[in-house]
């Protein structure tokens, strides 16, 4: 299983709550509209909240950035993900999600990686 962690900042031109709304409603609807292209077996959405106590934990640590939220997308397998991005179906739904990602997220300011997740205990 492979998952791919998008750590996103809005854009500073849009509110939280236009942020948070289309996130959730508009964005989140689109992948789900191109999962089987994409081959994405599960997709789930971490908006922040209590920015208070995100304050506080950033600061105890010493960071200074923060996130407003994390997508999270599952693959079978890397090998599933890279066939499913090289066929056309699959490059034609990143592009429309790309660029629907510009609407709101701030590109720049976001970040993704890959992971393999390793439960300690649940």
């Amino acid at each position: 299983m492979i998952k791919m962690n998008f750590c996103v900042r809005k854009r500073d031109d849009i509110s939280e709550e236009k942020f948070h709304n289309y996130w959730l409603n508009e964005h989140g609807p689109l992948v789900k509209f191109h999962r089987k292209s994409l081959c994405i077996l599960k997709y789930s959405q971490s908006h922040a909240v209590f920015p208070e106590l995100g304050d506080i934990a950033r600061s105890q640590r010493g960071m200074e950035s923060k996130y407003d939220g994390v997508a999270e997308l599952w693959w079978e397998s890397v090998d599933v993900l890279q066939a499913a991005l090289m066929s056309d179906e699959g490059q034609q739904a990143g592009n429309e999600l790309i660029e629907d990602e510009a609407k709101f997220i701030d590109l720049a300011k976001s970040t993704i990686f890959f992971s393999e997740e390793h439960v300690i205990f649940e």
